[in-house]
């Protein structure tokens, strides 16, 4: 028997984008597929998408279907004369009200009728200075304790699919045994 804890949160927004580029259009809800990612996103599919992974090994399963970014983040950032909006990041859902980095591996976040499986942290890449310098130095780095942190939000798989749209909200259901801290995907 599943056991949801209380609503963790509700998503802001949601954004898709068929070609491969970096900032990702809002729309009023997406699509996600079970088992292949957000319906008409260049990053959906059962193999892995992004372009530098595909270029290592085109077979390795597609841990990346689904990109997921806290608000607060936007925030933090704009504390630091960073202008960011929902989507610009290349997120495919933005949430609010919950803490996704701290989230463990396995974790499965029930939005409206979707299931998503979290399966790490997002490793972003340089292309974030193209919205503005720095962005990806504030992003990731290492702290004083020498750990790298990593804020560009959580990626996952999609076990259920369903329509989701701003205003859902989110329900999470804790991986059984030992909680396993998320590294990047």
């Amino acid at each position: 028997m599943t056991t949801l804890l209380p609503a963790a949160g509700t998503v802001v927004a949601v954004s898709k984008h068929r070609s491969h580029q970096l900032s990702k259009s809002s729309c009023p809800s997406i699509r996600l597929i079970t088992d292949f990612g957000v319906e008409g996103d260049a990053h959906a599919g059962v193999t892995v998408k992004h372009r530098s992974r595909v270029a290592k090994d085109p077979t390795q399963p597609n841990l990346r279907q689904v990109h997921l970014i806290q608000s607060e983040l936007f925030a933090e950032l704009a504390d630091d004369d960073f202008q960011i909006r929902p989507g610009m990041m290349g997120e495919n859902i933005t949430t609010k009200g919950m803490e996704l980095l701290s989230l463990s591996r396995g974790t499965r976040l029930h939005i409206g009728p979707a299931v998503i499986e979290v399966t790490g942290l997002r490793n972003p890449c340089h292309q974030l200075n193209g919205l503005q310098e720095g962005l990806m130095k504030a992003l990731v780095y290492t702290d004083d304790r020498g750990q790298v942190i990593r804020k560009a939000g959580i990626m996952g798989i999609v076990l259920q699919g369903g329509i989701i749209q701003p205003g859902d909200t989110i329900h999470v259901e804790l991986p059984p045994g030992q909680q396993i801290p998320l590294d990047r995907v």
